[in-house]
């Protein structure tokens, strides 16, 4: 370590050490545009498929297997440590949606089952004493902190949030003392390590604690030197080109890459943001949201390869190895979630749409038990493997944390007004500006057809803004209150209706659902068909042709495929979709078109028994003559 490092980095330790709630960073607090519902209850398939990751997967995790890890400490180089947090943090998000007396009490077992690991020097961890602070200690310490603060906020137990105070002060004080810089602890360019700024932002939110701001920034501070991944210097750089490709460990310090680690860094950098107001730290979060999206983030809403970003979004019709892992697709939901909070922009919105319906739900197995660790976008979706003998892997720990984070930012409540901004049937309790309670009744099978109907339940009249999101994908949207039409609607952006709101107002929306055609690559040229936020597959269950089968698209004048909805026979496929097209011919004249079957991307390949093949992209005939 270089002496001017060391000094700096001594200085702050002994800053953390002096100041225990004295001022010393003067900083400007930014608040969230958008605030949660206070109570949601959703109806239909999204609804079914939380009951069954709540009953399937939140309530039947033997939690005591999650904490026997730190009652033994013997850990070198593993990462048990993260999924008592993961399925902590999914479960809180469940019990807030569905706060069922069964599990507060599997939460209350889980988080005095942790505390009553903590060593009297503060440490919660897995890792043996010679081992500490290296491989995935800290990124373990994360998710227990995380756990034990989502603990705090649910029950107000200061116990725990003490619990989560001593590990970050230990924390503190093991790198103070062995002169450690957290950006080469552990792997991925210390993205894994140094993610811990999100509990640490969190702490210090709670406690006004001024040594975990101080800790918070020093952090920042270390990204930017050689050492460190330079997530703000580099933010403008696309995510998949920011460092070389590692020439020994994929999976080492020199992978700055990693997917799902540098968005979880991005995340706690939001925090950060809203403590101190620097706009350096929202701009450098926006530029590597702008970046995923353009470079990354594939038709079905997610991305990565072997875990880690790699200009993906162009090489997407290609058979991939390990394809869109859940754990990107679960953080790639959160990460838009803290930009829409923050900001409140369409785009946040649209993007977490795309995901939810197409890449998350087809991670999630039909009854709620199990998560994939990889979802292709042709091929089948595979079994992942038991990861460090707990009996799960990381996937199946993750995949809950996105699902549940949808009910309470379906709808949300802003200083103008109420902001809706994904269509799920069910209803969504607010407060309005005016500080009443407002009931948000969504009724609608959307997305199967793009018609929705909003009642609005208040005690008395209040002038307020409600605002629609019109998915950019929408063309030619209708939307009218109480059967007067407004004059214009924007895709892509939120219609917004300021008026003196009544009781039983009815807002209706009609959404365009044509069938899309996507193309990619020249030579060869791929198709694939979206009908709204819905991405269709083929998929062998649905007979002949064969998959392999080279099928033209008939197209409308304006682009588009007609693509008609029928209902599915197969209990375990949502949508079912049919449309024309022409099969490869050798004859003079050329074949007649045929009808092909489609389903949802969600369903495609996805059965309770065997693992049926599917693909999105169809490969085209190349014709020289075009």
């Amino acid at each position: 370590m270089t002496k001017q490092p060391y000094l700096i980095f001594m200085l702050f330790f002994a800053i953390c050490l002096r100041t225990n709630g004295q001022q010393i960073l003067p900083h400007q607090r930014v608040h969230d545009v958008l605030y949660p519902s206070s109570n949601v209850e959703i109806n239909d398939y999204v609804g079914e498929k939380l009951d069954a990751s709540y009953n399937n997967r939140i309530l039947a995790q033997n939690v005591e297997r999650l904490v026997e890890p730190f009652t033994v400490r013997d850990e070198h180089s593993c990462w048990q440590g993260e999924f008592w947090g993961k399925w902590f943090t999914s479960a809180a998000l469940a019990y807030q949606y569905n706060p069922s007396p069964s599990l507060r009490t599997k939460l209350k077992s889980a988080a005095e089952g942790l505390m009553a690991t903590q060593t009297p020097d503060g440490y919660i961890g897995n890792y043996a004493p010679e081992s500490r602070l290296k491989a995935w200690d800290i990124w373990g310490r994360k998710y227990c902190m995380l756990g034990l603060i989502a603990y705090y906020d649910l029950t107000k137990d200061k116990k725990a949030l003490e619990a989560a105070t001593k590990e970050a002060d230990f924390l503190i004080q093991e790198l103070g003392e062995q002169h450690a810089h957290i950006v080469q602890m552990g792997n991925h360019r210390g993205m894994a390590a140094s993610s811990v700024l999100e509990p640490i932002c969190q702490l210090y939110n709670r406690t006004e604690n001024q040594k975990y701001l101080a800790f918070a920034e020093e952090i920042v501070r270390q990204w930017e030197t050689p050492e460190g991944p330079q997530l703000i210097s580099k933010a403008a750089v696309p995510v998949g080109k920011r460092f070389p490709k590692p020439e020994k460990n994929w999976y080492g310090w020199e992978q700055g890459q990693k997917a799902y680690e540098m968005m979880s860094c991005y995340e706690g950098l939001l925090e950060l943001y809203r403590i101190t107001g620097k706009k350096e730290y929202k701009t450098a979060a926006e530029q590597t949201w702008q970046s995923i999206a353009e470079s990354e983030i594939n038709i079905a809403g997610s991305g990565s390869a072997m875990e880690a970003w790699f200009s993906g979004k162009k090489k997407q019709t290609m058979p991939i190895a390990h394809y869109q892992e859940t754990c990107v697709t679960v953080t790639w939901i959160k990460f838009n979630q803290q930009l829409l909070r923050l900001t409140g922009e369409a785009k946040y919105a649209d993007a977490i749409e795309q995901t939810l319906y197409n890449a998350l739900l087809g991670a999630m197995r039909p009854d709620g038990s199990d998560w994939a660790k990889y979802t292709p976008l042709a091929g089948q979706r595979l079994e992942g493997s038991e990861q460090c003998g707990m009996g799960l892997n990381c996937c199946n720990a993750s995949g809950p944390r996105g699902l549940f984070t949808i009910p309470h930012t379906c709808v949300m409540q802003s200083e103008q007004g109420i902001s809706l901004n994904f269509y799920i049937d069910g209803t969504y309790q607010l407060q309005t500006p005016g500080e009443q309670t407002i009931r948000v009744v969504q009724k609608t099978d959307y997305p199967q057809s793009g018609k929705i109907d909003i009642k609005l339940e208040l005690l008395k009249n209040e002038q307020m803004e409600i605002a629609l999101r019109i998915p950019a994908w929408s063309s030619s949207s209708i939307v009218s209150v109480n059967g007067m039409t407004p004059e214009k609607v924007t895709p892509g952006d939120y219609l917004r209706l300021t008026r003196d709101w009544k009781n039983n107002d009815l807002i209706s929306v009609e959404f365009e659902m044509k069938g899309k055609l996507h193309r990619m690559g020249d030579q060869p040229q791929f198709v694939a068909v979206t009908r709204g936020p819905i991405l269709l597959a083929r998929d062998e269950r649905l007979g002949d042709p064969a998959l392999e089968a080279i099928l033209a698209p008939v197209l409308n004048e304006d682009g588009t495929i007609d693509v008609m909805s029928r209902k599915p026979s197969d209990p375990n496929m949502w949508m079912l979709f049919s449309a024309d097209f022409i099969p490869e011919s050798y004859t003079e004249q050329g074949a007649k078109q045929v009808t092909i079957d489609f389903c949802d991307y969600a369903s495609a390949g996805n059965t309770r028994n065997g693992f049926p093949f599917f693909r999105v992209w169809m490969p085209q005939l190349y014709n020289p003559k075009n």
